[in-house]
């Protein structure tokens, strides 16, 4: 009885591990090819099931089956195994590289952000130049504050020291936008590095001091030990059911 259970949970097991590997698989195959996804999902759930009905099959009629068609079907269910793992291979992989493309939109939008903040900073250091130069101006007209040169002087120049103040404190608001901006993208990234933080702790364990670069293949490494395990084990538990 204990057996008869323990048959059932494998099967169920290996049903389950399967049908996880296949829609992994399924997913990268359609990002290979995407110009024809839902042929590609057809021939993937088909050639799953063929595959898992074709290890059940070969073990229980192996000693009855042909040496031809033992060797073929054998041969099928290992490239067929094969191409489950270059479907999660490119699923997992994809997920990886998309992260990275998403940080690298982020460090962009923070370099024009940074730019942008020189530019209104070169504005506002300009404005109050100007302001300076009109001070410069003004002391050397009179000697006397209250003097009427003085005055004059200063009436002139305020429509233009109007617009100098203007241009400072607009570029000083746009300033403080956008360094709250710069914030959040910034918080994007650190909780990207967050999220590869168990990565860059697999890498040090290898690399040590030079992990940083080596994060790619630290993924690699950690992709590959996962397809070795994925399918093989659900065709490998399907036949241990069939035992």
């Amino acid at each position: 009885m204990k057996n008869h259970k323990l048959s059932i949970l494998t099967f169920v097991t290996s049903l389950a591990i399967a049908a996880v590997a296949a829609w992994y698989s399924i997913i990268g195959l359609t990002a290979i090819f995407s110009a024809a996804i839902i042929p590609i999902i057809i021939m993937g759930i088909v050639l799953e099931i063929g595959k898992l009905v074709a290890a059940s099959w070969v073990y229980t009629h192996w000693k009855e089956t042909g040496i031809l068609l033992r060797t073929y079907l054998v041969s099928a269910i290992v490239i067929l195994m094969l191409i489950t793992s270059m479907g999660i291979y490119g699923f997992l992989s994809k997920s990886h590289i998309d992260a990275g493309i998403d940080t690298g939109e982020i460090s962009v939008k923070i370099e024009r952000v940074d730019n942008r903040i020189k530019s209104e900073q070169r504005q506002i250091d300009r404005a109050e130049k100007n302001i300076l130069e009109m001070d410069t101006t003004l002391d050397k007209t009179s000697y006397g504050f209250f003097d009427d040169s003085r005055l004059e002087e200063r009436n002139k120049q305020s429509v233009e020291r109007e617009q100098l103040n203007n241009i400072i404190s607009k570029s000083e608001t746009s300033i403080d936008g956008l360094l709250d901006k710069k914030s959040e993208y910034e918080l994007e990234v650190k909780n990207f590095e967050v999220e590869v933080g168990p990565i860059k702790y697999i890498a040090a364990l290898v690399y040590g001091d030079d992990a940083n670069n080596y994060l790619d293949h630290t993924v690699r490494y950690v992709i590959l030990l996962l397809i070795f395990v994925f399918d093989p084990l659900a065709v490998l538990l399907l036949i241990a059911a069939n035992m």
